[in-house]
């Protein structure tokens, strides 16, 4: 018999085989309101369930659990548990709070569709969403209340990280010339609403579904004190040219929405986009950017998400550059955000 000894290869490799046991274990205490709970003070594990309704001792090992993980931290007399600077990120009221990210990711929905990845593989049919719950995603949404709310508060999470990378992407360009921007598919205006608020001279229109810009109370608009500049119009990217929504600007700004749809469905958008636009207009794409061969990036995990999730994907350079030319826009340039963990880079194209 060979005695075998683990090398950093073995427990790395073990580490994602039950990485699955983490992200649930997270997901239950962000459920159950463990880190809202104990969020000012050391709390015993007693008073935790107490509080939350749980059994104590079971809380006990999930509160455990979660220390081990980095999110809380047990004291060594085990008189209680405290939460870390990484847990604070899972309180609802955290300006950069993921605690709705968890909810929907590892929510009953976006957990069952991953069971579908090796059929779609094998036949070469994405969209394990429609195969679990017989519609798509967004439509899932306007049909269940209870999802929406999870899906839409993950989103404007998002958003709070996503808007910043674009803003320091586009940092150094020149906004003189863009006096009223786009942005196409803009939920409730948290991207605009930012750039108006760097960019006074510039007003904005945001381009929505008719079932998100009715939700008066969640637009962002009168957050920033921007309302006299930013508007909202119900609209669809997919309509054509003869019935289009879109207003003729100066610029058109998209965030993490091509990566929601096929090709095909892509050069619709673009397409349409192009056809209600003046002569001298920009095209901002914002994505996550699928690097060369070999280099590690999260692009190429979310790809596999999309892949479950919609009839999309994440894309090369090259892959979006092709999308532009195809629907008639010229690529431009890409825009980096400075910091090295910034996620999106903005594709800019223009009809010149």
């Amino acid at each position: 018999m060979v005695n075998f000894m683990p090398d950093n290869n073995y427990e790395k490799t073990v580490d994602i085989i039950f990485g699955r046991w983490k992200s649930q274990i997270l997901y239950t205490g962000v459920k159950l309101g463990i880190f809202d709970c104990i969020a000012l003070h050391v709390k015993s594990a007693y008073d935790v369930a107490n509080a939350l309704g749980l059994d104590n001792k079971l809380a006990y090992r999930l509160l455990r659990a979660l220390s081990t993980m980095g999110f809380l931290k047990e004291e060594n007399d085990r008189r209680g548990f405290s939460i870390t600077s990484q847990g604070e990120l899972l309180r609802k009221d955290h300006p950069q709070t993921l605690r709705d990210v968890i909810l929907l990711e590892e929510g009953p929905e976006h957990y069952a569709i991953w069971k579908y990845l090796p059929t779609m593989i094998k036949d070469g049919k994405q969209n394990s969403f429609v195969r679990e719950f017989g519609c798509k995603i967004f439509e899932y949404r306007d049909r269940n209340p209870d999802y929406a709310e999870v899906f839409n508060k993950a989103m404007s999470s998002y958003s709070s990280a996503q808007t910043g990378w674009v803003l320091e992407a586009l940092d150094n360009y020149d906004f003189s010339n863009i006096h009223h921007m786009c942005d196409i598919g803009g939920g409730t205006g948290h991207l605009l609403g930012n750039l108006l608020v760097k960019y006074p001279h510039m007003k904005g229109t945001v381009l929505e579904l008719e079932s998100v810009i009715n939700k008066k109370e969640l637009l962002l608009a009168p957050m920033l004190n921007v309302s006299e500049r930013c508007f909202y119009i119900a609209g669809d990217m997919f309509c054509s040219n003869n019935n289009s929504q879109l207003p003729s600007v100066d610029a058109y700004i998209m965030k993490m929405i091509l990566h929601d749809w096929n090709d095909e469905e892509c050069v619709v958008i673009l397409s349409n986009i192009y056809d209600s636009s003046p002569s001298h207009a920009r095209l901002f794409i914002a994505e996550h950017l699928v690097p060369n061969p070999n280099i590690p990036h999260f692009s190429k995990l979310f790809d596999i998400h999309m892949m479950c999730v919609a009839s999309g994907k994440e894309r090369t350079l090259d892959e979006y550059s092709s999308l532009l030319e195809q629907s008639g826009w010229k690529y431009i340039q890409t825009h980096h955000p400075k910091q090295q963990n910034g996620l999106i880079q903005v594709i800019e194209g223009s009809k010149l």
